[in-house]
């Protein structure tokens, strides 16, 4: 080879060693494909997005199904116990359809009010605890697991699960439901309110109602996936008694 050929290779050569798009074989940060050439290998780690978490559901108790339906009786939506209880707006009007909170303000003579459903929601307190449990629509189980929320909100669930209808459990509800009497037997909020006496007679009575409803059993629920929240509620509400009247 004359020293032209050999000054050709070697330049040729120089520019292969130099050039970063060809690797080494035996460079140990790379790895050989089948192909023979090596590429780099993949450091990152594959994840699998985990499923949103199951909404939270609480039990429905013969004593917490009490206490929900002595609220609707002391906000007017008692309704006999009827599920047309859970439609009622303020002012005693009927909201056409459970799909959300209706969130519309009507007014009264003395008052105005967005206040809807079986425990008279606002729809700012109706968005919190909505949000809160992951709930959806506005049905009948629905609003009954946000109103629960809003009883241990005011610290009384641990008080409502005693079975007893006392002067300071309504006391903590008294900020909640303004038809509830505070120690004083007023209203929190100055409204027309509901004697403690009438809520605690309705409160027994209706109790002894569901307690004695437990002698009839009814079929095992179905097993539910736990995102499936609907198939939830309805097995949560058959645990319990369903209202007097459904």
């Amino acid at each position: 080879m004359n020293l032209r050929h050999r000054l050709t290779a070697a330049a040729i050569f120089g520019l292969v060693a130099a050039s970063p798009a060809v690797a080494r074989a035996s460079d140990p940060a790379l790895e050989p494909t089948d192909a023979g050439t090596a590429v780099e290998p993949f450091s990152g780690r594959l994840t699998v997005p985990l499923p949103p978490p199951a909404p939270r559901l609480y039990a429905i108790t013969p004593e917490r199904r009490a206490l929900l339906n002595t609220i609707r009786y002391a906000e007017g939506t008692w309704a006999n116990g009827d599920d047309i209880g859970y439609r009622i707006m303020f002012g005693g009007g009927l909201m056409p359809h459970l799909e959300r909170h209706p969130d519309r303000v009507i007014r009264s003579r003395r008052y105005a009010s967005a206040a809807a459903g079986a425990y008279q929601f606002m729809p700012f307190t109706w968005r919190m605890a909505a949000q809160a449990l992951g709930l959806e629509r506005f049905g009948p189980q629905v609003q009954d697991q946000a109103a629960i929320f809003l009883i241990q909100r005011r610290g009384a669930l641990a008080l409502a699960d005693r079975g007893y209808f006392t002067p300071h459990l309504a006391h903590r509800l008294a900020p909640e439901w303004a038809s509830f009497p505070t120690l004083s037997g007023r209203s929190y909020y100055g409204q027309p309110v509901k004697r403690f006496d009438d809520l605690r007679r309705f409160y027994q009575w209706n109790l002894a109602q569901l307690r004695a409803g437990l002698a009839s059993a009814e079929p095992a629920p179905p097993r539910c996936e736990p995102s499936d929240l609907r198939c939830r509620l309805d097995a949560l509400d058959r645990l319990g008694p369903r209202p007097l009247g459904s």
